[in-house]
């Protein structure tokens, strides 16, 4: 019986040691204990959880999703090429907490300061790629906070590349480092460092383990940045992708890294179980419309607005009613509407997907009309001729 009753204050110790997602509504989605989360979808954007996603705090190192991007931009750009060389600087080599202990004057390559920012969260190479693309990490903050604003980052402000030092003006919210680390994650090439479980640097010497260790035992993992410090707690931007669909989960000021882990993958299971991509256009392709007095005599139609929807599984069969113009008259603008597909799925209304003039169509003149009539054929068959001016 004592042995019995040891092995059940066991169980119930470990029990309460390990981190807890439970139910927290009836969707089921996980209970979350962090100060602020969301969960996102990166194709649409669309919000599916968020808790506290406008309190402003303290970053610690996913403050590098910022550093990072201005980086890949710039070698997309080709205003940066991954094999340039980069020297750290004497104020570079002294910055702590993670880092690689880079030595004065010590060359690496672009790639490889690149590799170690996404896999170990390097201040030191943070610092240096700051100097060496802008001049001083000063210049580069601004551009960081500059690039903040262009994408409405209105929650957003740096004082610095790293995330190291909170000095009050340094914050973020966990709905802005959703829309940087989807700003990101568009860039695929930051797939191959954010991916990275072990490597290494300076001829195999010094090795690197990633800090995100959701890239190690969470299936179709894509990445994609930790944080800690102990004003910002643990920190965590964690993305994975299945089946086209690819989710960002941000965790921030959890109690530990346990909990950071599990409550970030338990939203990124709720994604998956939960939601998938539903296409805007219809399968059947759409017919021109007739123009009226148009030097076309058709003119083709495009879809206009977003490709897809993030809709709830298993709802139903997807269906699309297309209404559109049959005839318009000239002019006709790029981008006129001339009607509209409404997507359902399963009954429910899912979107309106306006239907646009792909091209503009210019009305025919005396001259054009006049041609017509006197055998001229300006690019119009008979058809055309009898139809629009004998009708």
């Amino acid at each position: 019986m004592r042995r019995i009753a040891a092995f059940i204050c066991i169980a119930l110790l470990m029990t309460a040691a390990a981190p807890c997602c439970r139910a927290e509504n009836d969707m089921g989605f996980p209970s979350i204990s962090a100060q602020a989360a969301v969960l996102t979808e990166k194709t649409t954007g669309k919000i599916i959880y968020e808790k506290n996603g406008r309190e402003h705090l303290f970053p610690a190192s996913i403050t590098k999703i910022m550093t990072m991007l201005l980086i890949v931009e710039d070698i997309e750009t080709g205003r940066l090429s991954v094999d340039d060389t980069v020297t750290a600087s004497r104020r570079a080599s002294t910055f702590g907490g993670s880092c690689v202990f880079l030595a004065e004057g010590e060359k690496m390559s672009v790639y490889e300061m690149l590799k170690c920012i996404a896999v170990v969260s390097a201040n030191d190479c943070a610092v240096a790629m700051a100097e060496h693309i802008a001049g001083s990490e000063e210049k580069f903050v601004k551009r960081m906070n500059d690039r903040a604003a262009e994408l409405g980052l209105k929650d957003t402000h740096f004082t610095n590349c790293t995330g190291l030092f909170d000095d009050g003006r340094h914050y973020t919210c966990a709905l802005d480092v959703a829309a940087m680390s989807r700003e990101l994650i568009k860039h695929d090439m930051i797939k191959q460092y954010t991916t990275i479980w072990m490597d290494t640097i300076r001829n195999g010497e010094f090795g690197l383990s990633n800090t995100n260790k959701l890239v190690y035992y969470y299936p179709d993992c894509t990445g994609l940045k930790t944080g800690y410090t102990s004003t910002a707690g643990y920190c965590l931007s964690a993305t994975a992708e299945r089946d086209g669909v690819e989710y960002i989960a941000v965790v921030m000021h959890a109690k530990n890294a346990d909990i950071r882990n599990a409550e970030a993958s338990a939203m990124l299971d709720f994604g998956f179980g939960s939601y998938e991509l539903c296409s805007l256009r219809a399968p059947d392709e759409l017919a021109p419309v007739r123009v009226e007095m148009g030097k076309n005599k058709y003119v083709t139609v495009v879809y206009d607005g977003s490709e897809t929807a993030l809709i709830e599984k298993n709802t139903g069969e997807i269906g699309y009613d297309i209404a559109m113009e049959e005839c318009v008259n000239a002019p006709v603008q790029k981008g006129d509407r001339l009607g509209t597909v409404t997507v359902n799925c399963g009954g429910k209304h899912v979107a309106d997907i306006p239907l646009v003039a792909g091209y503009a169509v210019e009305r025919m003149g005396f001259w054009d009309i006049f041609k017509i009539i006197a055998g001229g054929t300006v690019g119009l068959n008979a058809d055309y001729r009898q139809n629009t001016v004998l009708k």
